[in-house]
């Protein structure tokens, strides 16, 4: 029996191991763009759905407007999503510099109100690129001509861009920096690899055109979320080899992680109820065995206080994890300038442990609280 067990634990870890090789190939792959920071001739729209977002917003428009990416072609349209503060009052407040504000106004219930605030956005939009972010991100000088500086240079039909935590002021919230890191950069590998599994929707740009061409969200809209992900996985699937990654600096945005545990569980229910309408299946079979290694881990953890061999085998497992887990990650937070938060991988990959397969157990029930709605 422990025999058995050892040779399921053995293949789980390689396939593990494996992967991380891979996306370890993958971020080593993209090569910072030389690009062209004038004469721009693309009109560009900048979209956000925001919803009850008073206390940031403004930070938000008002780093948008110090865009050094030229104004004659640029247009911002922020669309109000029902809120309940006074969220719209600032946004027109900004009506003078070229802010446009859409509301919302559905009398019956959605599911899925952001896609429905994009979907309108879009439909509103004069511009050629959709670039859209979040109510609450901050963002340099230089975002968005360099993301469309990348785009008139390259030509792709979709470019992902990084998005980073900041302004951490607890243990956990620094904790969540390094994690966030790491999802970045698995989206960011897979796409050095020439394929797409993930992205996120505060630093998104994509031709209008394509967006249509794809259907734009038919197929995904009974989802509350996957406005990011699985558009994603739509163009890549109708335009392989086209979506490009941002590997450059100026390019981040920036948000804060979650204050507090409820609202980091509710947060990563809601992508993880993604992960099951990925186009690309090879990617949801990846992260089954992803997730079955990490419950065999918790598995051999309990059994280790029986046996001594498996403990011993628990023991190589976890140092293997933590060394390639290091490895991949190293590059990454030099990229992102937070080398600092590697020494706490110490303590996020053995609670990414039970993490992860606590949220891959809860994924399966689909209803969660997402901006004070009850959503699946």
């Amino acid at each position: 029996m422990i025999a058995t067990y050892s040779i399921i634990s053995i293949l789980l870890t390689g396939l593990y191991l494996v992967v991380l090789l891979y996306l370890i190939k993958g971020w080593a792959s993209l090569k910072p763009p030389r690009i062209h920071l004038s004469g721009f001739s693309t009109k560009v729209t900048v979209l956000i759905a925001a919803r009850n977002e008073e206390e940031s917003i403004h930070l938000t428009i008002e780093d948008i407007l110090a865009q050094d990416y030229p104004k004659e072609l640029t247009e911002i349209i922020i669309v109000d999503d029902h809120s309940t503060d006074s969220t719209s009052n600032i946004i027109r407040s900004y009506a003078g510099k070229g802010v446009k504000l859409l509301q919302l106004n559905e009398h019956k219930p959605l599911n899925s109100y952001k896609k429905k605030a994009i979907s309108e956005a879009i439909a509103l939009s004069t511009g050629e690129l959709m670039v859209a972010t979040d109510a609450d991100c901050r963002m340099g000088s230089n975002w968005l001509s360099t993301i469309v500086g990348y785009f008139e240079a390259e030509n792709p039909v979709m470019i992902s861009s990084p998005v980073s935590y900041f302004e951490e002021h607890s243990l956990f919230e620094r904790m969540q920096g390094l994690e966030f890191s790491y999802l970045m950069g698995i989206g960011a590998a897979f796409i050095g690899n020439g394929r797409a599994s993930t992205c996120n929707g505060a630093n998104l740009a994509y031709r209008k055109d394509v967006f249509y061409e794809v259907g734009g969200f038919r197929g995904i809209d009974e989802l509350a979320s996957g406005d990011d992900e699985l558009l994603l996985q739509k163009v890549a699937q109708r335009f392989p080899g086209r979506i490009l990654f941002t590997k450059l600096s100026n390019a981040i945005v920036y948000t804060h992680a979650k204050h507090n545990l409820a609202s980091f569980i509710q947060q990563r229910r809601r992508w993880a109820s993604k992960s099951t309408r990925y186009k690309d299946k090879k990617i949801v079979v990846l992260a089954v065995g992803i997730w079955l290694f990490n419950i065999l881990l918790l598995v051999s953890a309990a059994l280790s206080f029986f046996s001594a061999d498996i403990f011993k085998l628990l023991l190589l497992q976890f140092a293997l994890k933590l060394a390639f887990e290091a490895w991949f990650l190293t590059p990454i937070m030099f990229f992102f300038k937070r080398l600092r938060l590697l020494p706490l991988i110490l303590l996020v990959s053995p609670l990414h442990v039970i993490y992860m397969a606590y949220i891959g157990l809860i994924s399966n029930n689909s209803q969660y609280v997402w901006k004070g709605r009850t959503v699946r």
